[in-house]
C-alpha cells in the first residue's frame, strides 16, 4: 500500500461500526425484539434501538428488559443467547453503509491511509457484517467487543476501555491515528488511548454529539477528510 501523503495527517484511521460507517438498527431491533417476545414481553419500536445501541448486544438487551420491569439472571443470560443465535442468521438484512461511506473508504485509501474498525459488536458478527456488504476486506484489521479477551474484573476489554483502539492503531502500524465514532463509549476510548476523536453526528449518538466532547463533528461521512485534515 502506497504511503500516506505527505499533507494528509494521519497514517491510520479507526472506525466505529454501528452508527458511524453502517446503519444498522433496524437489525438490532428485530433481534432486540425476537428476544423480548421470547421473553413474553412487549416489542419496542424499531426506530428506539437507535437509543439502545452503543455499549453491544447485551447491554442493548438489557436495556429493553429493564424498561418493562428487569427478569432474573438466568432467565436473561438464556434470552440472550437466543438473541445472539437470531441475530447471527439475520445480522444483514437492512444493514447498509451510511451515504458516503464508500467514498470516504475510497478516499482515504487513495491517500495511503490504513483504516481499522473498532466496535463492541462481537468480531465474528462484525466480520461477517462487512464480508456480507463487502467491506471487510477495505480494513487492515477487525477488533470487537470480545477480541481483546477479558480484563482483572472478568469483563471485556471493549469500548470505552481504550485497549481496542490502541490494538487498531497497533495492528495499522503505529503512526498517527485518528479514531471516528458516534457514542460515549468511542470518546472515551479514544481520550484513554490519547487520540483525537470525530463525532458522527448522523449516528446513534447516546448525548447531544457537540457535548460529547470530540475534536470535530461531522453531519456525514462526506465531511470526515476535510475534519481530519483540520486537527
Amino acid at each position: 500500500m502506497a504511503k500516506s501523503s505527505p499533507e494528509f495527517p494521519f497514517d491510520a484511521v479507526g472506525f466505529d461500526l454501528d452508527g458511524t460507517l453502517l446503519d444498522t438498527f433496524r437489525d438490532l431491533g428485530a433481534a432486540v425484539n425476537y428476544a423480548l417476545e421470547l421473553g413474553g414481553l412487549d416489542p419496542v419500536p424499531v426506530d428506539s434501538s437507535k437509543d439502545l445501541i452503543g455499549g453491544g448486544a447485551k447491554i442493548m438487551l438489557a436495556r429493553a428488559v429493564e424498561q418493562q420491569g428487569g427478569m432474573q439472571a438466568d432467565e436473561f443470560r438464556a434470552l440472550y443467547k437466543k438473541m445472539l443465535r437470531y441475530y447471527s442468521e439475520n445480522n444483514a438484512v437492512h444493514s447498509r453503509p451510511y451515504p458516503g461511506a464508500i467514498q470516504c473508504l475510497d478516499a482515504l485509501a487513495a491517500r495511503g491511509v490504513k483504516m481499522a474498525v473498532v466496535t463492541n459488536k462481537f468480531e465474528g458478527f462484525a466480520t461477517d457484517i462487512l464480508t456480507q456488504l463487502g467491506l471487510a476486506g477495505r480494513f487492515e484489521t477487525i477488533i470487537g467487543g470480545d477480541s481483546m479477551g477479558k480484563g482483572p474484573d472478568g469483563k471485556h476489554l471493549a469500548k470505552p476501555a481504550p485497549d481496542p483502539v490502541i490494538e487498531a492503531r497497533n495492528r495499522c502500524g503505529g503512526g498517527s491515528f485518528a479514531f471516528v465514532g458516534d457514542s460515549s463509549y468511542d470518546v472515551a476510548a479514544a481520550r484513554a488511548a490519547n487520540v483525537p476523536v470525530v463525532v458522527a453526528a448522523y449516528g446513534y449518538c447516546d448525548k447531544p454529539p457537540l457535548e460529547l466532547g470530540g475534536d470535530a463533528v461531522i453531519e456525514s461521512l462526506s465531511g470526515l477528510i476535510p475534519a481530519l485534515e483540520t486537527l
